[in-house]
């Protein structure tokens, strides 16, 4: 007989395994600033100088990629956000409990895989910084060909190891004060390179309306001409890249675990601060910084990496923003990628696991393929785990609507959903199948991918158990619920309310690090409008250089230092919580 009860069983739960309780919502302001700090990284230098070396025009840029950007902030507002706010787990959970342990071992393989490879390229783009200080010469081909190269990467890769496996708390804090300095960065270059450009095209520095802006694109930045010489990319190209370059987030639902603490799935038009502000705007300035430092350089942009152009347009800035952007973008991969690995190999500890996988991001780092083609990269990396978010999609939406039961593999206590495994594996066939075939760009491989698998599944799962009568476990379900409800309710009592940090101190520490980052604009925007000619251009730069690089400075020790005494007060008072 079993005497399992409702709260006997929850109390045998892994906190993983259950939904976000109530008070650990939060609201829309948290993730606006999240998504504005994670989508500008490091990986916005490669992609903005890729659309120029592809050969876009201007016109398909600033059009293309705000479409491209908008329909990916759609995507996460009703695919992504409605299944994470209504079911407050993560992906992993949600899949265990839909596809069983089979399953779940294969994407979080593939998990590996991708995050490995992202992480390799963040290391291998913040040591492009690195190189410049030891007069390294760029590194064009896919492997190194230069000794003191392959030490650079190997020392920030090991620092970056050490860190993913000691102190990610630190840095996931470090990583969301770099968000609000790493947007005025770009922008910042991307103004201060700009007049270069006009006067290696108007003949002057300054423009006189819209319209010259799109003249210099077209000649200068975005030509319509690939590095081969050849027409390049057109509109379609620019909006399925966009949109296709986080379908490992939302298509992929990688993003429940973040959105299932939104209190609604409106809030994911809060990713918009990340596709608006930090993809299109950084994707464009980094466009600028690279075709600017071309032209000082009498260079072409294919023979310039992000070290070269962060540093012609940000001085010893420059050297921060690249190793900064690189190292954050790359410790939160590989955290995520051991996270997965441990998942496989259970019985070892993370941080064993995430010593292993990082030795073998660290040799990938070595090889520059990995951020120059990072593009085609990305997007094929999302083919991979896009079947999966179809699967997740039809059980959650499709199936309630057309009778099936949702959670039928759970309920039938099954470790291996053959329709979920087949599904997945016919869809990377049906994907990489259209791709040899060149029926239609790759860029929009997801679209039909997604749908095709979507139906299989539907498919599958009718015939192999998913329209049988589950009442009594629908049942059992609800009681869990409801303890499960009643537990995180007696939490919430025992939390408390959280503590803000209101101090004198600290709320001067914050306004004068916001202070530093409006001064370093002002500056930008001094050389931007304030040099009517290369002489004083020169010296506005100069002072940019210069003063950038001490409010850079300054900007980072005020706002770490109010992080830490944030951190501080709330932990005093947990402390204070726990005595009384």
């Amino acid at each position: 007989m079993n005497t399992d009860t409702p709260q006997s069983i929850v109390a045998g739960m892994k906190p993983e395994q259950l939904p976000i309780p109530e008070h650990k919502l939060h609201g829309w302001t948290h993730f606006a600033g999240l998504y504005a700090g994670e989508h500008v990284a490091a990986t916005e230098f490669v992609i903005g100088a890729t659309f120029v070396a592809l050969g876009a025009n201007t016109s398909d840029i600033l059009i293309g990629l705000l479409i491209g950007n908008l329909l990916a902030v759609l995507s996460w507002t009703f695919i992504t956000a409605p299944i994470a706010v209504q079911t407050r787990l993560s992906l992993y959970t949600y899949l265990e409990k839909i596809a069983g342990d089979s399953m779940t071992n294969l994407y979080n393989w593939a998990n590996v895989l991708i995050f490995t490879v992202i992480s390799a390229a963040m290391i291998t783009v913040s040591s492009t910084a690195v190189r410049l200080l030891f007069n390294i010469p760029a590194q064009l081909e896919w492997y190194p060909t230069n000794s003191l190269f392959v030490a650079v990467v190997l020392a920030v890769g090991a620092i970056v190891v050490v860190v993913a496996m000691y102190g990610f708390d630190a840095v996931a804090d470090f990583s969301g004060l770099c968000g609000p300095w790493l947007v005025v960065m770009f922008i910042s270059g991307a103004l201060v390179l700009f007049p270069a450009l006009a006067e290696s095209v108007l003949g002057r520095m300054r423009l006189d309306n819209l319209g010259e802006f799109i003249t210099i694109g077209d000649r200068s930045i975005w030509t319509g001409v690939n590095s081969q010489g050849e027409p390049g990319i057109g509109l379609w190209e620019v909006i399925g890249f966009a949109w296709a370059a986080n379908t490992i987030t939302h298509f992929g639902l990688i993003d429940m675990a973040l959105l299932r603490y939104a209190k609604r799935s409106v809030y994911g038009l809060c990713t918009s601060a990340g596709m608006l502000f930090g993809h299109y705007i950084a994707w464009i300035a980094a466009g600028i910084m690279g075709a600017g430092t071309a032209a000082l350089l009498k260079s072409s942009i294919v023979e310039l990496d992000p070290g070269d152009v962060a540093f012609r347009a940000l001085g010893y800035s420059g050297y921060v923003i690249v190793i900064v952007a690189g190292w954050t973008t790359a410790n939160a991969n590989l955290y995520r990628a051991g996270l997965a690995a441990q998942a496989i190999f259970h019985n070892h500890s993370r941080m064993q696991v995430t010593a292993t996988v990082g030795v073998i991001t660290v040799v990938i780092a070595c090889f520059p393929f990995v951020f120059s083609q990072m593009l085609p990269l990305l997007t094929y990396a999302g083919l991979l785990v896009v079947p999966v978010g179809a699967i997740v999609f039809a059980e959650h939406f499709i199936f309630p609507r057309i009778g099936l039961t949702r959670y039928w593999v759970h309920y039938r206590k099954l470790t291996h959903s053959t329709p979920a495994v087949a599904s997945w594996i016919a869809g990377l066939v049906f994907a990489f199948g259209l791709q040899a075939l060149q029926v239609m760009s790759f860029f929009y491989l997801f679209l039909p991918t997604w749908i095709f698998t979507m139906i299989l599944y539907t498919f599958l799962a009718r015939r192999s158990g998913a329209a049988e009568d589950y009442t009594a476990e629908l049942e059992t379900d609800r009681k869990l619920d409801e303890a499960i409800k009643e537990l995180q309710e007696q939490q919430s009592l025992d939390d408390g309310q959280p503590i803000v940090d209101t101090t004198l101190l600290s709320n001067a520490l914050c306004i004068l690090a916001w202070t530093s980052l409006g001064l370093t604009l002002i500056l930008a925007l001094v050389v931007m409008f304030g040099s009517p000619d290369m002489v004083t251009y020169d010296k506005n730069v100069a002072m940019f250089y210069n003063w950038g690089f001490v409010f850079t400075i300054i900007y980072f020790v005020t706002s770490y230092w109010a992080l830490r005494r944030s951190k501080t007060v709330q932990n005093d008072a947990v402390t204070a919580g726990t005595i009384a």
